[in-house]
């Protein structure tokens, strides 16, 4: 368990009377008696910067169609401050959202009823976007560790075949974990002998608690990514993502539709511009808070609920928790902590038949919203 230090403040002080009167899928989907800690939305004050730039924006009725290459700027200087990674600006391509991306992606890279290599348990939406795309996803679970398994991936590669293309998570949603610069190397070498592709979403890299990000493309060559400052500064109502080609994918962009970007939000845009160029003293609080709220989360579950078992995420605010110990045979744990505790969380199968038994649970939330959770949680299982 990292030894975070503990805050006296926090990112996170909105109240629940204050959290529910919003009106997005994080307040509405379940009634007012829910604690809802499913969909990633943080229960953050936003960026004074982003307020600033909408309003701004909509008041001069700025509200058309995007243009411009002020959010790949904005972008590309995030990440040279963060990472230093080193990003041409007009050599990024600017699509509606990470999974439009992603979609686009796949049908340049594979034919159709080609092969999608995933990792489960993994983000839901992949299995959704490679049936949407019409190919068959070819699985590689994840090691006992929850961390790439390196002989799984190989034989996946192998039975995926040439024309393929491996969707990583990176990090990695729902365990958190950070893929570290020998892993991705190995993943690249073990593509590139099997010719497939690698195209990675790195929607949560500005979240990372414990380590550093780097990201797949400095060393993939021939791999994609998509980046949107969307996650991390809680804009998913306000979405805009970035395709971001390695050094040697640059070519494939001129084979891409100039539908692809169709569609992207103009305010978006604006919004995450704001955030990436004004929003670096918010994240480093948010980061902090995030760190307290892990250290806050493993105090809690080692006193109250000692059979559940976790790792602390390295990266997201997302905690993966292995319920099998606690909830009865044959009980679904998201469907059993709904009923009986009143808190909402994600159901492990939807992230895989790996998951089954585990539920995801959304810790980017107030102290006292998730002490209270887990507090419901251990009154509600034997």
């Amino acid at each position: 368990m990292p030894s975070y230090s503990r805050l006296v403040t926090s990112a996170f002080d909105l109240t629940l009377p204050e959290l529910t009167t919003r009106t997005s899928a994080k307040w509405r989907v379940y009634p007012p008696d829910v604690l809802p800690l499913w969909v990633a939305e943080m229960d953050v004050r936003p960026v004074p910067a982003v307020v600033e730039a909408v309003s701004r924006a909509v008041a001069a009725g700025d509200t058309g169609y995007p243009g411009g290459t002020e959010y790949a700027e904005a972008y590309a200087a995030f990440a040279a401050e963060r990472w230093g990674w080193a990003l041409d600006p007009a050599r990024l391509r600017r699509v509606p959202d990470v999974l439009t991306g992603i979609a686009e992606l796949i049908g340049l890279l594979t034919s159709p009823g080609g092969a999608v290599v995933l990792s489960p348990p993994v983000y839901p939406p992949f299995f959704s976007v490679v049936e949407h795309t019409g190919r068959r996803v070819v699985r590689a679970p994840l090691g006992g560790d929850l961390r790439l398994d390196l002989d799984a991936l190989a034989g996946a590669f192998e039975l995926a075949g040439p024309g393929s293309v491996y969707l990583l998570c990176h990090p990695h949603n729902p365990t958190g974990r950070l893929h570290t610069p020998a892993e991705l190397a190995a993943v690249g070498e073990l593509a590139r002998r099997a010719g497939v592709r690698v195209v990675s979403d790195e929607i949560h890299a500005a979240l990372v608690l414990d380590g550093s990000f780097t990201p797949a493309t400095t060393v993939i060559p021939d791999a994609f990514a998509l980046h949107s400052a969307s996650k991390t500064f809680n804009l998913a109502g306000l979405p805009s993502a970035l395709l971001v080609p390695g050094p040697d994918a640059t070519g494939d962009l001129a084979r891409m539709s100039p539908f692809a970007g169709h569609g992207s939000s103009h305010l978006g845009g604006i919004a995450q511009a704001a955030a990436l160029r004004d929003g670096g003293p918010w994240l480093d609080e948010l980061l902090d808070s995030l760190r307290a709220n892990v250290v806050l989360l493993d105090e809690l579950l080692t006193r109250l609920l000692p059979a559940v078992s976790w790792t602390a995420p390295q990266a997201t605010y997302l905690a993966w928790l292995d319920l099998r110990r606690v909830v009865p045979d044959g009980v679904e744990p998201a469907r059993h902590l709904l009923d009986h505790a009143r808190v909402a969380v994600n159901p492990g199968p939807t992230f895989g038949a790996e998951g089954a038994g585990f539920v995801r649970l959304n810790l980017a939330t107030s102290p006292a919203i998730l002490t209270e959770a887990v507090e419901r949680i251990a009154a509600a299982v034997p």
